[in-house]
């Protein structure tokens, strides 16, 4: 393998050093590369890491693209009431699409990331699966790849668990083994997204109704809140309230009981699928309507580019702008952005 080049895209944290790792003991020529997206962070550690595994670094700025696909989109959504999840905008365009041309323009072979998924080929193309670690697992992250994507993607981490990985780390003196995972949209300090959202797109308050239109209160500007939040309505009530639904045309707050967010259909676009095709006929699926949902068994529908999820048991605050990803077994199949409930 010597002669098969490998890009790693390395952030500093343990599965990227780690895999990079990897794939030199397994014999591959691997060089990182190291993406500035916001502003500029300290990458020492990462100079050493790549010192350590004698490995060269390319530091490759997609600071541009990053803020008009990924940054400016996050804004949008907010603006429009939803809610996204900015981390699949960033792999769909930037990693798995800016980056995966730019290395593979530099002469790599393959790009390797530390996502926790596996990839499978066989002669009727590459599947996408979840990783061994199911508590780890990040391919509800990748629904957007596909048959091209994957023909030149390496995901040495799929069949390890996350403290396995820790450990392999540590064994080879990588700094990085003992770093916490990083739980933060990177390009919001602190996490805190209201307040990055206030900079970013006007902010105008407005009333809190229940699902009559009767008035409770007034909310702050409705991209402060989001399907399912009960904290921060300075609400009076006998029983707990929730938002049901953001009303941009009225900028109106439309809150209700637990009960009122349970719903057993979605509709979904923007639909995206792992081997290119989308399903013919009705199936069945298991579906996550977000990264820490647990997966529910459904009926796919496509009708007219659309996909209509009907779940067997009613679903909590689906919320649109999400990603609805969509499984059979271990198999990721595809996904989209959740339009409606």
């Amino acid at each position: 393998m010597g002669n098969t080049r490998v890009a790693v895209a390395m952030s500093g944290g343990v599965d990227s050093s780690l895999a990079a790792a990897r794939l030199k003991e397994a014999g591959y020529d691997v060089s990182g590369v190291y993406m500035q997206l916001w502003a500029d962070h300290n990458i020492s550690g990462l100079d050493h890491t790549c010192q350590l595994l004698d490995i060269p670094l390319h530091k490759l700025n997609f600071e541009t693209g990053f803020r008009s696909l990924v940054v400016d989109y996050f804004c949008r959504e907010y603006s429009l009431g939803r809610t996204p999840n900015p981390c699949i905008t960033c792999n769909q365009h930037i990693k798995f699409g800016l980056l995966l041309d730019r290395v593979l323009g530099m002469g790599a072979d393959y790009l390797a990331t530390g996502h926790y998924a596996r990839i499978e080929h066989s002669p009727n193309g590459y599947s996408l699966l979840k990783a061994v670690d199911l508590t780890k697992d990040q391919s509800y992250f990748l629904y957007t790849l596909g048959q091209r994507e994957l023909q030149h993607l390496l995901l040495p981490l799929g069949n390890l668990r996350k403290v396995e990985a820790r450990r392999l780390a540590a064994e080879r003196g990588l700094p990085t083994s003992s770093r916490h995972d990083s739980q933060d949209v990177c390009f919001i300090p602190d996490n805190d997204y209201r307040s990055f959202i206030a900079q970013h797109i006007p902010i105008k308050p407005g009333d809190i109704t229940d699902i009559e239109g009767k008035v409770l209160g007034k909310h702050n500007g409705l991209a402060r809140y989001t399907i399912g939040q009960r904290q921060g309505l300075g609400l009076a009530s006998n029983e707990p309230l929730y938002v049901l639904r953001l009303d941009t045309a009225n900028n109106r707050l439309v809150v209700g009981t637990r009960d009122q967010l349970l719903s057993n259909r979605l509709l979904a676009s923007n639909l995206s699928w792992v081997s290119g095709k989308a399903p013919q006929q009705p199936i069945n699926v298991t579906a996550k309507i977000r990264y820490k949902s647990p997966e529910a068994v459904a009926k796919l529908y496509i009708r007219h580019g659309r996909a209509e999820v009907q779940f067997l048991k009613p679903q909590r605050a689906i919320t649109p702008g999400q990603a609805v990803v969509f499984y059979q077994g271990d198999a990721l199949l595809g996904g989209g952005i959740i339009e409606e409930r």
